[in-house]
């Protein structure tokens, strides 16, 4: 690199990457997981482990090739697709999903096992959900300062308590697999729920989102040129899948081990906070308890600020400090309709900009076998996102059986993976018609840089 980056330098910044993906997404879905598919669990979790951390890299990758922002990647399909896609993915991450949900999960396992039982539960929720904003509105304030509070403070506190949690889990297992439920009895139904139940950890969609709020938190470190930060990123962005990987692996395992002692729970957050005190008694709460809160933070500092960033870009007569307020209070009203009402609002937002975004990924990656053609881009968003709607439709119980009939024929359909087939023939169509048409060539060096 132009600039001489020492390695310990290199591990903050990844730390600092690893801590603004771990968030609450990280740690109670593939507890759950792990829990349903039983003796399936390491076949789901290979389906999981593809949309919640391969992809992630894969996503990285493709940021720094599409011209490092996600409106330049959604650009290539075309400028009011960028417009939308971008406004809907950030907003995703910030005030309608992210950030409730994670205050939410933190709540619900880091406060509510201290006052369960105990009158105007709603009260404390609304007291801990301003000050857990005030705080993230505070840790958001100066972006450059991200690498010192995330990745050498933060990021090690949390990191030590989990290899204590999953370690006593190891050594004393609290039980054996058990049996595979629901869609998790065949094999290849458990990878493919496993694959669908990644989307949630919400990783992919955060990638594109991060790149904006990363090149910002190093600029302390004098880094400038596309190809410098494209590389660091990606440096970056190793160190961050190795930890996600061994996260998730981990947190399936105790979801897995723990049917014996606590019996079915109904979301990952009970899974950990029950688990936890089988492991370690009544310190378990607060083990879990700030594990919990300090993932939650990074999360929606993280979050907070690059949809901030971005907004402030788009309308930069509010500055990036106003945003912050603006979203930390829809946040906050959002947060207060509870944990169950945001996850059912933001599923069918999920199954509409996740396959959209793999095939963003899909894309780039191939750009230079199709000669980069806008018309292939077009093909395949269209014929993904035709899918993509009708899953969120379903997902919103609207229709879910007439849809079903319609288009039940499309190979994967009822599994949530029909886009893919559509996407497939959209991407054809598209080759004909730029072949026909005589599109231009928008052929992409191994620096992202435009040759054509």
């Amino acid at each position: 690199m132009g600039k001489n980056i020492s390695f310990s330098q290199v591990l903050a910044i990844g730390f600092m990457l690893f801590a603004m993906f771990l968030g609450a997404g990280n740690v109670i879905f593939a507890p759950m997981v792990g829990q349903q598919a039983g003796t399936n669990t390491w076949i789901a979790m290979g389906g999981f482990l593809v949309t919640g951390v391969g992809l992630v890299l894969l996503a990285i990758i493709a940021l720094t090739r599409g011209g490092g922002t996600v409106e330049k990647l959604a650009g290539r399909v075309h400028p009011l697709f960028a417009t939308i896609f971008s406004i809907l993915l950030f907003l995703s991450l910030g005030p309608i999903y992210v950030l409730p949900r994670t205050t939410s999960v933190v709540y619900e396992i880091g406060i509510n096992p201290l006052v369960q039982g105990q009158s105007n539960v709603g009260l404390y929720l609304l007291i801990f959900s301003i000050i857990f904003f005030a705080l993230t509105i505070v840790l958001s304030w100066n972006t450059t300062k991200f690498v010192d509070h995330l990745g050498k403070i933060i990021t090690p506190i949390f990191v030590v308590l989990l290899i204590v949690l999953v370690g006593k889990s190891i050594i004393t297992p609290m039980g054996s697999f058990g049996p595979p439920t629901g869609e998790y009895i065949e094999a290849g139904s458990a990878f493919l729920k496993g694959f669908t139940q990644g989307y949630y950890t919400m990783d992919v969609l955060a990638a594109f989102v991060f790149g904006g709020i990363f090149i910002k938190s190093i600029s302390s470190y004098g880094i400038k040129s596309e190809k410098e930060v494209s590389k660091l990123f990606i440096q970056a962005g190793l160190i961050t899948i190795v930890g996600l990987v061994a996260l998730q692996i981990s947190m399936a395992w105790i979801g897995a081990t723990s049917i014996d002692p606590i019996g079915y729970m109904d979301n990952g957050g009970e899974v950990l906070a029950q688990s936890s005190i089988v492991l370690f008694g009544e310190i378990g709460i607060y083990i879990i308890g700030t594990v919990i809160l300090l993932t939650g933070i990074t999360t929606n500092v993280a979050c907070l600020a690059a949809v901030s960033e971005y907004f402030e870009r788009i309308v930069p007569s509010i500055s990036y400090k106003k945003w912050l307020i603006i979203f930390s209070a829809l946040s906050l009203v959002i947060t207060n309709f509870g944990l169950n009402t945001i996850l059912t609002m933001a599923s069918p937002i999920l199954l509409l900009l996740y396959p959209l975004a793999i095939a963003l990924i899909a894309l780039i990656f191939m750009n230079n076998f199709f000669n980069g053609h806008q018309s292939v881009y077009v093909g395949t968003i269209i014929g993904v996102g035709i899918v993509a709607i009708l899953d969120a439709l379903k997902e919103a119980n609207i229709a879910t059986q007439a849809i079903n009939n319609v288009f039940g024929f499309i190979p994967l359909f009822e599994q949530g993976a029909g886009w893919i087939i559509t996407g497939i023939i959209g991407s054809i169509i598209g080759l004909l018609v730029a072949k026909s048409k005589k599109e231009p060539a928008t052929i992409i060096n191994i620096a992202g840089e435009k040759v054509n």
